[in-house]
């Protein structure tokens, strides 16, 4: 969630060299953007050029140690004009299988270092779990102390309860402000969970529960998982009582450490935080409302995450997985008996996450519980939320508003075709299909990426790659791996800006992410995927946004979406808990032999 009006310190910051790029001997800026994590050999391999102004670039080739031509030349595929880009050009390297490390070599310019073997993406889904250890509430193993434990939370908005102490200690905030979210905690459970159970290969165990160095004989991504599960138990303590969210906006008045307890909720400074309850009414506690209608978006998700939970802790912890398979099937009912959606609540700032979907998440809690119970009730009601919601409805589209249609895929239509019949399993197919089709006619571009650049489309590339896997594990058809590929390449460096998205991973990720934890304590962060360029007019009009350094990335700042690597720009460079969760999975799915 957005930190608006930040109280930042551009003095204590320091600034860079100008962009990360490089230039022809002909003086025009080209830049040759690869995957910074690698090639897998047997994958498709494309980089792309970025030529800041209107050239012909014939060919490439790709030379190996002492500069030593080993492919090419081959021709370079003009693909047209993208964003800053005047001409982009496609370099296929497909044919090029032996593993090495090498560099391509266009225009009298070369690439970063290309990585090819089978390997590339071991561990990387691992290395995502440090970024959600930062991220908790409770015992945070980065400060090796507890946060907020004594603050969280006093009911809020509740009709005949208000000011009544709930304990709901825990689970992790949702960005790098505290706020935390129960809709953004079950699907990011439900992702590390689902990493688990499709590719357990892909995950070791190195840390204790707490996220302490250590190994517990527990796989570090189910005790990450748990944590999630842990929390959302909490968020409903009762059948009739579903809780939505812990603190709201007014955290962001004060940059400081989660340690703190900064914010003035109304009982002064380091005082309780507010938890919010789903009513199926409008929320707000002051001028800013959100539109809610119900309990079943957020109610769905919570039974897909317990249910799920229940499947999988059964052999490792009987007595938690008999409690959550008890609570997802009381949530569930909250939520087939109250349909609607239970956004966000703003507080003194108007921005909260405008959820408008929910038929999507009834269909998960549901196809989750025919999993656990197999009972067929569950399997006919996931069957017709599913076909409420066939195509997610941000695919295709040029907007959207803010977190309108989440989770960004729809994993109930993977889930029903894991358990249901060869006519229902076609079904499903082709509803993934169509969006699948409807993105993919968006993405005539040189770096093949057809999704809405709006705010946190970084989680869209994670969520369409996913569908994409999805589609291609379900049918055996490759129609749309190329598309995959390139939304994953692009998460890794194949954009315009030559930029990892994932703190860590790569050769130039993000330096300075929005994070106080980063700045304040001078650590490097690891694991986070930052939200991901976005519309010049999103950024433009977007609160309490102010660039504290000198923009190394300008020359590529100049089309219809930015980038920044600065601690100023919530809206481009803020890690994000549940796009980081969902692309875990993806990783792991790349790291399975």
């Amino acid at each position: 969630m957005p930190r608006a009006g930040l109280i930042l310190l551009a003095a204590s910051l320091s600034c860079r060299a100008s962009a990360p790029g490089v230039t022809s001997p002909q003086g025009e800026a080209v830049a040759i953007r690869v995957n910074q994590i690698g090639y897998q050999p047997a994958a498709p391999k494309v980089a792309v050029i970025c030529a800041l102004a209107p050239r012909e670039i014939p060919s490439f080739r790709i030379v190996g140690v002492g500069n030593r031509t080993v492919f090419g030349p081959r021709p370079a595929d003009a693909a047209g004009a993208f964003g800053p880009c005047a001409a982009t050009f496609r370099l296929d390297f497909s044919a090029l299988r032996r593993p090495g490390v090498y560099r391509i070599v266009a225009a009298g310019v070369t690439s970063l270092p290309v990585r090819i073997a089978d390997d590339v993406y071991r561990g990387a889904a691992d290395s995502l779990l440090a970024y959600l250890r930062e991220q908790r509430s409770g015992y945070n193993p980065v400060f090796k102390d507890s946060v907020h434990q004594r603050s969280d939370g006093v009911l809020v908005d509740h009709p005949t309860r208000s000011g009544e102490f709930i304990p709901v200690a825990g689970g992790w905030a949702d960005a790098s402000d505290y706020l935390q979210y129960g809709t953004t905690t079950a699907h990011a459970t439900t992702m590390l969970l689902l990493a688990h159970r499709d590719h357990p290969e892909a995950f070791t165990d190195r840390f204790e529960a707490n996220g302490l160095p250590g190994a517990n004989g527990i796989p570090d991504v189910l005790d990450e998982a748990r944590w999630g599960l842990a929390w959302l138990l909490k968020m409903y303590p009762a059948d009739d009582l579903l809780l939505n969210q812990l603190a709201d906006d007014r955290d962001h008045t004060f940059w400081d450490l989660p340690v703190n307890d900064s914010a003035d909720y109304g009982w002064g400074r380091g005082g309780k935080r507010p938890v919010y309850p789903c009513t199926g009414k409008p929320q707000g506690l002051f001028d800013s409302k959100n539109r809610s209608t119900g309990l079943a978006s957020t109610a769905g998700k919570y039974a897909a995450a317990f249910a799920l939970g229940a499947e999988l802790y059964r052999e490792h912890d009987s007595a938690f997985a008999r409690r959550l398979a008890a609570r997802a099937r009381a949530v569930y009912a909250l939520g087939a008996a109250h349909p609607g959606v239970c956004q966000t609540a703003p507080a003194r700032s108007p921005y909260f996450y405008e959820e408008d979907n929910w038929a999507d998440d009834m269909e998960l809690g549901a196809v989750e519980l025919y999993a656990l119970t197999h009972e067929p009730a569950y399997f006919d009601a996931a069957l017709r939320y599913a076909a409420q919601e066939p195509v997610t409805p941000w695919m295709g589209q040029d907007t959207a508003r803010h977190y309108q249609w989440f989770p960004w895929h729809n994993n109930g239509h993977y889930e029903i075709w894991r358990t249901g019949t060869d006519s229902a399993r076609r079904v499903v197919a082709e509803y993934y299909r169509r969006g699948l089709e409807a993105v993919v006619g968006r993405a005539h571009n040189g770096f093949r990426v057809g999704i809405p650049f709006i705010w946190c489309s970084n989680n869209l590339l994670a969520s369409f790659a996913t569908q994409a896997t999805f589609y291609r594990r379900m049918t055996g058809d490759s129609t749309y791996v190329e598309y995959e590929t390139a939304a994953l390449d692009w998460l890794f460096g194949t954009n315009p800006w030559g930029v990892s998205m994932v703190i860590g991973l790569g050769d130039n990720f993000p330096r300075t992410p929005h994070s106080v934890v980063a700045q304040e304590l001078h650590v490097q962060l690891s694991g986070g995927l930052v939200d991901g360029p976005v519309y010049r007019s999103i950024f433009q009009n977007l609160r309490g946004i102010r660039l504290l350094e000198a923009d190394e990335y300008a020359p590529f700042n100049t089309g219809f979406i930015v980038y920044h690597d600065d601690v100023g720009d919530y809206s481009t460079n803020e890690p994000i808990m549940d796009g980081t969760a969902n692309l875990a999975y993806i990783l792991a799915a790349r790291a399975a032999p």
